[in-house]
């Protein structure tokens, strides 16, 4: 099995237990408010209904993507949202079926992209592999919402190994829509996952380092939870200055969320 079917058998496996937990709500259940300001179940879903559609667009349909980059200019900050929220408006059947074609489209178009090359994205350009990554830490992290909302406990599953590698390779990402610039040396960084296995990245005799579990790195590097209500320990004040910035997702830093 090679790292994209692994990431795509993960990402439907994600897919599958948000639609289970949003399947069988009535028009209330889909409108109940979730954690992101001005956004609900249904908003949260229509997000990932809309950035799938765009994902198999960039993968297929180079003409079709650069009518999206220019319709997208016309409001860099609103374009996202207003995707969403328009799907959100359709009822809930038409929404899950929309979605459903959505996921199987996307599975498609990634497994069929020529390997080696480089789709065009909204940051820089990414391969199949990179953008199975991306579409599997939203739907993570969405869900996330859509769970805090509804009163779910979410599981806990190695899968979330996705998330943290991307939240460190991030890094300096998070530093540059910050205005700043990363630190030359990488700083170790060791979580325990779910299982209990240890998963590591950096050079082990770094100066700097982070550690803890990787449930709460993921959280963070998504921005959904606040970095005082992780267990993480930072070593080293650009250990500490990176978590308190940290984001893999495309776009501007965010608000985050508040302490508990």
């Amino acid at each position: 099995m090679t790292l994209l079917d692994d990431l795509l058998d993960d990402l439907r496996a994600e897919g599958d237990t948000l639609w289970s937990a949003v399947a069988g709500l009535d028009d209330a259940g889909w409108a109940t408010p979730t954690p992101a300001s001005g956004w609900t179940v249904a908003t949260q879903v229509a997000h990932l209904v809309w950035t799938d559609e765009v994902a198999v667009v960039a993968a297929t349909d180079q003409p079709a993507w650069d009518a999206l980059v220019l319709q997208g200019m016309v409001d860099p900050s609103g374009f996202v949202d207003a995707g969403a929220h328009e799907i959100a408006r359709l009822a809930p059947t038409a929404l899950l079926a929309r979605w459903g074609t959505a996921r199987t489209a996307l599975t498609t178009a990634l497994r069929e992209f020529p390997e080696g090359e480089r789709m065009p994205w909204f940051g820089p350009p990414m391969s199949a592999t990179s953008m199975a990554t991306a579409r599997f830490m939203e739907t993570w992290a969405h869900a996330l919402d859509v769970y805090d909302a509804l009163g779910i406990e979410p599981e806990r599953s190695d899968r979330v190994r996705h998330v943290a590698h991307l939240g460190v390779r991030t890094r300096g990402f998070a530093y540059s829509v910050h205005g700043e610039t990363a630190p030359a040396e990488e700083p170790r960084v060791e979580l325990t996952a779910p299982s209990g296995e240890t998963w590591s990245w950096g050079p082990e005799d770094a100066a700097q380092s982070v550690t803890g579990s990787a449930y709460d790195f993921c959280l963070l590097v998504t921005q959904r939870v606040h970095r005082d209500d992780t267990d993480l320990v930072a070593v080293g004040d650009d250990a500490a200055h990176w978590l308190t910035i940290a984001q893999c997702f495309a776009g501007p830093a965010g608000e985050g969320r508040a302490p508990r």
